[in-house]
């Protein structure tokens, strides 16, 4: 299921975190930072679903 989540994090960060954490305060922190760039957006959703 991580292969799955992280390959939506790729494409679509918040979906990706959503996905792993739901509707918590990283789901909103990643949808901030893929606002403001898309990469560092990819970097936290790929680190939230490494870290659980």
């Amino acid at each position: 299921m991580d292969i799955i989540r992280i390959i939506l994090a790729i494409i679509l960060p918040p979906v990706g975190v959503f996905l792993q954490v739901g509707f918590g305060l990283h789901f909103w922190v990643n949808i901030l930072l893929t606002i403001l760039g898309y990469i560092p957006g990819i970097v936290h959703a790929i680190w939230i679903i490494a870290r659980r």
